[in-house]
């Protein structure tokens, strides 16, 4: 079901450009589960030079930090009920330990990594984070994470993806990847411990 509202949505999206990547990523940080860089990748990579790229970047994360207020508001106004209705209360408990724990750090750490966006944003709301440190923790998350992707795809596209081809490139990314997620897991596993 889920590949099927992806299709739909990236299907529709594509043909609207840089208005339905605003949609996109604004509802996807308060709502939905179509994450941006769907379109944020290909349409750096068919981008016709800088400007058009920062345009690609600007627009995600504008977008995606304003969409953020409205899941913001969803959890400030539908509270922990909302939270534990659609979020296992494991995950749950470790956002709103993330958001308690370190604060604006917490929003930036969402913001860059695959954590669902609007989850923290819904757990911020719903413990009333100062919503100025949230957009500022937001922006700055949001635009490396946006700014990576378009750079990296943008300038370095045909370099990037030929790279892809090499088996050596796969084993450093594996290699990386399983160091990283040694680091990240038991970090994550205590972040649902008590305070």
């Amino acid at each position: 079901m889920i590949d099927e509202i992806t299709d739909f949505v990236l299907d529709w999206a594509d043909g609207f450009g840089l208005i339905g990547l605003a949609i996109v990523s604004s509802t996807e940080a308060a709502f939905q589960p179509v994450p941006p860089d769907l379109l944020v990748m290909p349409m750096s990579l068919s981008a016709d030079g800088p400007l058009e790229l920062f345009l690609i970047f600007s627009v995600a994360t504008l977008s995606s930090v304003l969409g953020s207020l409205g899941g913001y508001a969803i959890g400030f106004y539908g509270g922990r009920p909302l939270l534990e209705r659609f979020a296992s209360t494991d995950n749950s408990e470790k956002l709103d330990n993330l958001v308690t724990r370190y604060g604006s750090a917490g929003i930036f750490i969402a913001a860059v990594s695959p954590i669902p966006y609007k989850a923290l944003a819904w757990t911020a709301g719903a413990g009333k984070m100062n919503i100025r440190i949230f957009i500022v923790a937001g922006l700055i998350g949001r635009g490396i994470r946006f700014g990576l992707e378009v750079t990296i795809l943008g300038f370095y596209g045909d370099e990037f993806l030929s790279q892809l081809e090499n088996p050596l490139a796969w084993l450093m990314l594996g290699i990386f990847s399983i160091l990283i997620y040694s680091i990240v897991k038991p970090w994550w596993n205590k972040i649902s411990s008590n305070l």
